[in-house]
């Protein structure tokens, strides 16, 4: 059972794919759900530097976001202050290494980092900060009259690293000649805005934002607030007390390109029917662009954004839903209204194709308050944004209690949660995920997924070939047994020899060299359990034609005017007679030809025939049968103590012949029990037909029955069910949105959408 792993093994290290828990490579074979985290993951690793939106604010107009800028023309001032220092990255042997965002953010301000040159083992609470400074002399620092200035050099005394949960990361830092501390922070636009104080935030903060995610874009923000402390404080103060009351500084744009290698495997998985749902803690709306780019959402997909609240200041929770559609390329924006009671219908006839997208806070007020809602979600979702570590966990175990085998594929240390708890994780790093996941890739693409499913089929293949050859070729011993144990008789030393360690010794060996199949995967998995209807029949079937064939072999040579009975009584340990011969020569090709119909090929592993050793034992082993059957020498009729038909006869000549013919029929009889009746009508038609889903193990073919077929869900409610408040602030979002794509499209950025944008709130 264990050879089919074994190979796969070998042939997953062939492809740069290393494991460490070998069983998990069964259960990849039947996998229908990954899913993926988005940076370095469907993306390039490595961010490309789009530019800065500084704030300005104009005398009696409130603070806005300016055009993108390059870093390279931006003023000695907070902004680039903060993209100087707000960063993890330190040097080794003479280079900088950190986080690859950190690096091309740092590299795009021409600034310089120093290091104190200390030991790593005389770091420990030292009073040398690290230092950045401009490259070029003589910088002139803006906003500053001072008659002498000393050099511009920041020091970076204290780092608050970078938590998923917290969505950001800050420094404190001091400048050379300045009285106080300053605090840098950096994190996600949404975190930043709500840290700093309401009158720095941009007016245009969304519409920008809106801007360049919907682009595609990776958006950051900055903000910074002076600290009135002393040296000790700010060593030891928590990064709660400093974190807020921010000065937002502007956003930082950063482009993360699409890896060659997604959208073609993201093409393969959906035709082979498995299902693809993106799990990043990035912005909703680049995670939309990216899955829309990837494919992951298809182009005639309609894309339900939910948005969740939770109870506040007495108000129930809600459930908002954002209903956009990108289906051409020039399509207008427009807000729809419905009647009350009236479902989703945006596209009567593409009700069933839609998708939803969920951010992180909406997930966790969703599993709180609308536990009855989320199995209907977590079916249907495809973009899953925003979300923290344990919420991927989270997603991952209510995929699998639905009935989903999962897979996972990510790179960083916040896929840990999900790599671990997946049925198949498959780590693109090295480092900490790779602990955690029992797959890893050096190859730090989604191409192994492909790789790791066909392997995985394979080896299940091969497992369940194996098992069954063994089970078979058991049964078929014994049935030989039992029918020559009516007459006393048995199977001689020699034959026996030959059956167990020629026949099928050989042949499990080499059952397991066949590669996977090369082609297309197929919208379908082998079976996963060995009691399940398929495996159990093939086994039932084929036993029955083996007892039909040794049977009726057995009888037939009794028939022979040339027949000899056999006595029993002539000695207890010669076994030799024509029964013996018959049930023994038409069991060698039963043996042959079990292994050869259940060494199955395409569409989960190659050809019989490419396996070389496997092939090539099956034809040596038939034509030494045809020669014990047929003529064998004297010292071999000796040694397995046969008695054949009489030499010279021509009746006895054509019953060797006939013990050839007969073999032949029960091959092709074999072959149709397997791929006819097994494979197509029980596995394939009849398990489809006679299914019924809401009996089913498997949860979620339920669920997207009831969803098919429900064509008032989600529900969408009036303008009657909203308060002014929400009816402002809907179509004001509306309008901009629509706005922001215009432009967008406008400057040839984007491919064009159609957004809907629907509201309701529900309570339970």
């Amino acid at each position: 059972m264990t050879v089919g792993i074994l190979y796969a093994l070998q042939r997953l290290k062939n492809h740069k794919i290393f494991c460490i828990s070998p069983r998990s490579i069964n259960i990849s074979g039947v996998l229908n759900c990954i899913c993926f985290d988005k940076t370095g993951t469907l993306t390039e690793d490595g961010l490309d530097m789009r530019g800065v939106v500084p704030v300005a604010q104009s005398l009696g107009k409130q603070v806005q976001l300016t055009q993108i800028t390059s870093p390279a023309t931006l003023p000695h001032d907070h902004l680039l202050y903060a993209m100087a220092t707000c960063h993890s990255i330190t040097i080794i042997n003479l280079q900088q290494v950190g986080d690859p965002l950190d690096l091309k953010m740092f590299e795009s301000t021409g600034w310089t980092l120093d290091e104190p040159g200390l030991d790593d083992t005389n770091k420990y609470d030292m009073m040398m900060p690290s230092v950045v400074r401009p490259s070029a002399p003589d910088v002139v620092i803006s906003n500053e009259n001072v008659e002498t200035e000393p050099p511009l050099e920041l020091g970076i005394l204290r780092q608050f690293p970078f938590s998923s949960s917290l969505q950001r990361m800050s420094v404190i830092t001091r400048r050379l000649g300045a009285p106080n501390f300053e605090l840098y922070c950096k994190g996600s636009p949404e975190m930043i805005a709500s840290l700093s104080q309401p009158e720095t935030v941009p007016s245009n903060f969304s519409e920008q934002l809106l801007q360049y995610t919907y682009q595609g874009y990776r958006v950051l923000a900055l903000g910074w607030r002076p600290l009135r402390l002393s040296y000790r404080k700010a060593q030891q103060i928590n990064r709660d007390e400093v974190e807020c009351n921010l000065e937002f500084l502007g956003l930082l744009v950063m482009e993360n390109r699409l890896k060659s290698e997604t959208t073609p495997i993201i093409s393969q998985l959906h035709m082979a029917k498995i299902r693809t749902i993106m799990v990043t803690g990035d912005n909703m709306l680049t995670a939309l662009s990216v899955g829309r780019e990837c494919g992951l959402v298809g182009p005639q997909q309609q894309v339900i954004s939910i948005k969740a609240l939770p109870p506040h200041q007495g108000l129930p929770a809600s459930l908002t839903f954002h209903a956009t559609t990108a289906k051409t390329p020039a399509s207008p924006v427009v807000m729809r209204h419905v009647d009350a009671g009236v479902g989703i219908n945006i596209d009567d006839d593409a009700n069933d194709s839609y998708c939803f997208a969920i951010e992180g806070k909406s997930w966790g007020v969703v599993h709180e308050y609308f536990a009855d809602k989320l199995q209907k979600l977590v079916v249907r979702g495809a973009i899953f944004a925003r979300m923290s570590p344990d919420q991927k966990q989270q997603l991952v175990l209510e995929l699998q209690s639905l009935g989903y085998y999962v897979g996972m594929c990510g790179d960083g240390a916040n896929d840990c949660g999900a790599l671990k708890a997946a049925h198949a994780g498959i780590s693109l790093s090295e480092a900490e995920a790779s602990v955690a996941s029992p797959f890893t890739s050096a190859n730090a693409n989604i191409a192994c997924v492909p790789t790791l499913i066909r392997e995985g089929r394979c080896a299940l293949v091969t497992s369940f070939g194996i098992f069954k050859y063994m089970a078979a070729y058991s049964l078929t011993q014994f049935v030989s047994i039992m029918i020559l144990y009516s007459i006393d008789s048995n199977l001689t030393d020699l034959q026996f020899l030959w059956i167990d360690l020629f026949l099928i010794t050989v042949f499990a060996i080499f059952f397991g060299r066949t590669d996977s199949y090369k082609g297309p995967l197929a919208s379908y998995s082998p079976p996963a359990s060995l009691l399940s209807v398929a495996p159990i029949a093939s086994i039932v079937v084929h036993m029955l034609a083996v007892i039909g064939f040794q049977t009726f072999c057995f009888f037939y040579v009794q028939e022979q005017p040339w027949y000899v009975p056999f006595n029993a009584t002539t000695s207890d340990e010669i076994f030799a007679g024509h029964e013996n011969y018959a049930v023994f020569s038409v069991s060698q090709f039963q043996y042959i030809m079990l292994a050869l119909v259940f060494s199955r090929g395409p569409p989960f592993r190659q050809h019989v025939y490419s396996n070389y050793l496997l092939s090539g034992s099956i034809l040596v082993m038939t034509v030494c049968s045809v020669v014990l059957t047929v003529a064998p020498p004297q010292f071999i009729i000796d040694q397995f103590e046969l008695v054949l038909p009489p030499a010279g006869d021509q009746q006895a000549d054509f019953f060797r012949w006939q013990m050839i013919l007969y073999s032949l029929l029960y091959s092709a009889l074999a072959v149709f029990i397997e791929y006819i009746i097994i494979d197509y009508l029980c596995y394939r038609k009849c398990k489809n037909k006679f299914h019924d889903v809401y009996k089913s193990k498997k949860k979620y073919l339920a669920i997207e029955q009831d969803l098919k077929h429900d064509k008032t869900w989600p529900p969408l409610s009036t303008d009657a069910d909203l308060s002014g408040g929400e009816k402002k602030e809907l179509m004001l979002d509306a309008r901009k949105l629509g706005e922001t794509i215009k432009k967008v499209e406008a400057n040839g950025h984007a491919p064009g959408a159609v957004t809907t944008v629907t509201q309701f709130q529900s309570s339970l």
